[in-house]
């Protein structure tokens, strides 16, 4: 299990810095497909996770003089309000209904991506 997790580690670093993604779209799959986390509980994790690989790409990336902070602001605070309330919501909804919505998610912004 330890391996396997620090595996699921490596990638959602690789990708979150690579797309600026990683929790849900990397982590959370993973966690419940490799490590056969229940989804609510991958979910969370995920979210500590990212934690330690968010702050590690925004510090490399302002050595560079890549972050910008006023924008960042912009995105962020009003993020933490969503994080509340997505944690809420995801508290409120059964594990079968958050696996398959995160999935018809992902296939709406593949296409998204591919289309547009």
């Amino acid at each position: 299990m330890t391996a396997r997790l620090a595996l699921i580690g490596l990638v959602a670093g690789v990708f979150s810095t690579l797309f600026g993604v990683g929790g849900g779209i990397v982590v959370v799959p993973l966690l419940v497909a490799l490590a056969a986390f229940p989804t609510h509980t991958a979910a969370a994790t995920s979210l500590g996770a990212i934690l330690v690989t968010a702050t590690a790409g925004a510090v490399l990336y302002a050595a560079r003089g890549e972050v910008r902070p006023w924008y960042a602001a912009l995105v962020g605070i009003p993020a933490v309000g969503g994080a509340l309330l997505g944690t809420n919501l995801q508290q409120r909804v059964s594990g079968s209904a958050l696996t398959l919505a995160l999935a018809g998610l992902l296939v709406v912004i593949g296409v998204w991506l591919i289309l547009g």
